[in-house]
Order: structure tokens, then C-alpha cells, then sequence
């Protein structure tokens, strides 16, 4: 007696794989807002641990999971249909991080997160 043969379902896409818009402030914008400017260039780990925790995620996970920086910011992005790609959110991250936490921070709120 032979086997019976059972099909897998497809992966599903649930939205577009590419963004349909940019950011929504600058990545050097950083005077826009003076609050995530401050808390950012005072205090760093708490403005990670503040993004992360408003995307959801655990407040430790960008200290204790490799990459979990850039995980967040690839979030951010998809959470906000913003055009990029997991390289260039390495290479933002990796020559401007502050700034890029700012600008993260920024969309966060005008995501209303």
C-alpha cells in the first residue's frame, strides 16, 4: 500500500516585500526633535531599550541578541511600509548610529508607537 501524499501550502506574503514610502524625517534630523536627541546623545542604552519596547520586543533584546539593532530597525521599517534593506540598515547603523536611533525614534512617533 503505498503512502498517502500530502501538499504543503505555500508561504503566504502578507504585504510587499519593498516599502512604499521613505522615511519619514531625514537621517540627519536630529535637531527636529530635541527629545530624542537628548535622551539618545545622554543616555544611550535607554533610548534603545525605549525602542525596542515600543516595537513590541523585549526591552534587553538589542543588548543580548547579535544584530538586534538592526533586527529593530528592519522592523521599524516594515512596521512602517519605509523603503531599504536589511544592508543598508547595517551601514546606517554601523557610520551613524545615533543618528539612525534618533530617526528611529522619530518615526516610532509619528507612527504614533
Amino acid at each position: 500500500m503505498a503512502a498517502p501524499f500530502t501538499v504543503q501550502p505555500g508561504a503566504k506574503l502578507i504585504g510587499s516585500v519593498d516599502g512604499h514610502r521613505d522615511w519619514d524625517s531625514g537621517l540627519f534630523g536630529c535637531f527636529s526633535d530635541c527629545k530624542s536627541l537628548i535622551m539618545t546623545y545622554c543616555c544611550l542604552p535607554c533610548a534603545i531599550c525605549n525602542i525596542s519596547s515600543r516595537t513590541g520586543e523585549c526591552m534587553c533584546m538589542p543588548w543580548f541578541v547579535p544584530g538586534g539593532l538592526i533586527a529593530l530597525r528592519a522592523r521599524i521599517r516594515t512596521l512602517g511600509g519605509v523603503r531599504g534593506s536589511i544592508c543598508s540598515d547595517c551601514l546606517t547603523l554601523s557610520f551613524c548610529g545615533l543618528c539612525a536611533v534618533c530617526q528611529m525614534q522619530r518615526e516610532l512617533d509619528n507612527m504614533g508607537l
